[in-house]
């Protein structure tokens, strides 16, 4: 399923979990990352993505986050270290495929369970 011409844009939203420990706690594994996802699901990056890390007084929000903007809307994600889980949306205004960003995602960390939603916005 994917956006027509009469939509905005579309949603996916991943919910990743047990991933790969060292992968969600790098900074330098993110950023390369989110780089690799803009160019697999052909999104232009609007700038440098910023990378956080913070959450630190309760173990299920310290973590990165990330916000890429793209030309068309944004790639955002949230790493809890605490759950070895990965929150991510990716919102454009331009179709790409669904099912390819989530296998590129689930095997780039490692996730050994994925929750995939994908909504069209109207």
């Amino acid at each position: 399923m994917s956006a027509t011409h009469k939509d905005f844009g579309a949603e996916l939203i991943l919910d990743l979990h047990d991933c790969d420990a060292a992968s969600i706690r790098s900074r330098q594994k993110i950023d390369t990352f989110v780089r690799r996802l803009c160019r697999r699901i052909k999104m232009k990056r609007f700038g440098e993505p910023l990378i956080e890390h913070f959450g630190h007084k309760n173990p299920i929000t310290s973590g990165y986050s990330l916000v890429q903007l793209i030309e068309t809307s944004c790639i955002s994600a949230h790493f809890s270290e605490g759950k070895n889980s990965v929150y991510l949306n990716v919102f454009s205004c331009k179709s790409f495929d669904p099912a390819d960003a989530t296998k590129f995602c689930k095997e780039y960390f490692g996730a050994k369970m994925v929750k995939s939603r994908f909504i069209v916005r109207k």
